[in-house]
């Protein structure tokens, strides 16, 4: 596995930046007009099987949407309904805003138990599109300072993330909203 991903982050370090907000459409042109991100690639529903919340079966489904600013990539999230989530604990703590950092990993499940040893639990596990699961970890402090997220660098991640941010490159403002898959 290569030590970068092939939108420039390091295999290990921050990978995404995720913000947990009240209404897709106006957070992607907040971010578009004030930060000159984008363009967004938009996953209109996230609710897999299995996926699950602070131990239990989770049916919270989200929208998200993905977009580059440089080589930072943002992850806005909105919560879909009132079902229990990592998400509405953020909200129901200090509102809407930074939500978690996203961490590059290997081993998803080898890094997880890492840092259950430094007393984190798992609060939240879901398969995702770009294959793998992702895993919110929480040290007693996420809902306050912030959850991270171990995203699993797969091939078809890499691939897709690289191709959002290839899409930002020298990107002229059309097209704005995209797509995920």
């Amino acid at each position: 596995m290569a030590d970068e991903l092939g939108y420039g982050q390091p295999m290990g370090g921050i990978a995404q930046t995720a913000f947990v907000v009240e209404d897709l459409e106006s957070a992607i042109r907040h971010w578009i007009t004030n930060t000159g991100a984008g363009p967004f690639f938009v996953l209109p529903h996230f609710l897999v099987p299995g996926q699950t919340y602070r131990g239990e079966e989770s049916t919270a489904d989200i929208a998200i949407a993905m977009g580059f600013a440089g080589h930072m990539l943002m992850e806005l999230i909105q919560p879909l309904d009132n079902n229990p989530s990592v998400y509405r604990e953020t909200i129901a703590h200090r509102g809407y805003g930074f939500h978690h950092f996203g961490l590059a990993c290997a081993d998803v499940d080898a890094d997880s138990l890492a840092y259950q040893q430094r007393g984190y639990v798992e609060a939240f596990r879901a398969a995702v599109p770009t294959g793998g699961e992702v895993v919110y970890l929480d040290d007693g402090n996420g809902p306050q300072w912030g959850f991270l997220e171990l995203l699993p660098v797969t091939p078809g991640m890499d691939e897709t993330f690289t191709r959002f941010w290839k899409a930002s490159q020298g990107w002229d403002g059309s097209d704005p909203v995209r797509s995920f898959l």
